[in-house]
Protein backbone atom coordinates (compact mmCIF):
# COMPACT_ATOMS: atom_id res chain seq x y z
CA UNK A 1 0.00 0.00 0.00
CA UNK A 2 2.69 2.31 0.66
CA UNK A 3 4.64 1.73 -2.44
CA UNK A 4 0.72 2.36 -4.14
CA UNK A 5 0.42 5.65 -2.60
CA UNK A 6 3.89 6.89 -3.47
CA UNK A 7 3.23 5.90 -7.10
CA UNK A 8 -0.46 7.60 -6.91
CA UNK A 9 1.57 10.74 -5.51
CA UNK A 10 4.21 11.01 -8.41
CA UNK A 11 1.26 10.24 -11.07
CA UNK A 12 -0.38 13.19 -9.46
CA UNK A 13 2.36 15.44 -8.43
CA UNK A 14 0.63 18.60 -10.60
CA UNK A 15 -2.28 18.48 -8.21
CA UNK A 16 -0.02 17.61 -4.95
CA UNK A 17 -1.59 13.96 -4.99
CA UNK A 18 -5.49 14.99 -5.11
CA UNK A 19 -7.32 12.79 -7.34
CA UNK A 20 -11.18 12.55 -6.45
CA UNK A 21 -11.10 8.93 -8.22
CA UNK A 22 -8.29 7.87 -6.02
CA UNK A 23 -10.27 4.55 -5.97
CA UNK A 24 -10.42 4.01 -9.61
CA UNK A 25 -6.58 4.27 -9.86
CA UNK A 26 -5.59 2.33 -7.22
CA UNK A 27 -7.72 -0.28 -7.62
CA UNK A 28 -6.20 -0.63 -11.55
CA UNK A 29 -2.89 -0.44 -9.42
CA UNK A 30 -2.81 -2.86 -6.98
CA UNK A 31 -5.46 -5.46 -8.47
CA UNK A 32 -2.51 -8.25 -9.97
CA UNK A 33 -0.43 -7.35 -7.20
CA UNK A 34 -2.93 -8.01 -4.70
CA UNK A 35 -4.37 -10.97 -6.34
CA UNK A 36 -0.89 -12.89 -6.57
CA UNK A 37 -0.27 -11.56 -3.07
CA UNK A 38 -2.91 -12.81 -1.62
CA UNK A 39 -3.90 -15.71 -4.00
CA UNK A 40 -7.20 -14.19 -4.86
CA UNK A 41 -9.35 -13.21 -7.66
CA UNK A 42 -11.68 -9.77 -7.68
CA UNK A 43 -12.52 -7.87 -10.20
CA UNK A 44 -11.39 -4.20 -10.77
CA UNK A 45 -14.99 -2.97 -9.59
CA UNK A 46 -15.12 -4.91 -6.31
CA UNK A 47 -11.39 -3.77 -5.19
CA UNK A 48 -12.78 0.32 -6.09
CA UNK A 49 -16.24 -0.51 -3.99
CA UNK A 50 -13.46 -2.28 -1.06
CA UNK A 51 -11.31 0.24 -1.11
CA UNK A 52 -14.19 3.67 -0.66
CA UNK A 53 -15.73 1.23 1.84
CA UNK A 54 -12.50 0.96 3.83
CA UNK A 55 -11.80 5.03 3.84
CA UNK A 56 -15.20 5.26 4.75
CA UNK A 57 -14.39 3.08 7.68
CA UNK A 58 -11.01 4.67 8.27
CA UNK A 59 -12.81 7.84 8.35
CA UNK A 60 -15.99 6.78 10.90
CA UNK A 61 -14.22 3.90 13.03
CA UNK A 62 -10.32 4.89 13.34
CA UNK A 63 -9.20 8.37 12.41
CA UNK A 64 -6.05 9.39 12.30
CA UNK A 65 -4.93 5.37 12.18
CA UNK A 66 -2.06 4.01 9.96
CA UNK A 67 -4.61 3.63 7.00
CA UNK A 68 -1.73 1.33 5.11
CA UNK A 69 -1.91 -1.22 8.07
CA UNK A 70 -5.90 -0.92 8.33
CA UNK A 71 -6.43 -1.95 5.05
CA UNK A 72 -3.88 -4.47 4.85
CA UNK A 73 -5.24 -6.23 7.71
CA UNK A 74 -8.84 -5.69 6.22
CA UNK A 75 -7.61 -7.72 2.98
CA UNK A 76 -5.90 -10.61 4.77
CA UNK A 77 -8.81 -11.11 6.97
CA UNK A 78 -11.39 -10.74 3.54
CA UNK A 79 -9.14 -12.58 1.61
CA UNK A 80 -6.19 -14.37 3.33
Amino acid sequence: MKEAGQAHHEAYLDTDGADPDWPIWYAGYLRDRLAGLLNAQFTKSELVYLLVTLDREVQRNAPGTDWQAYYARALLKRYG
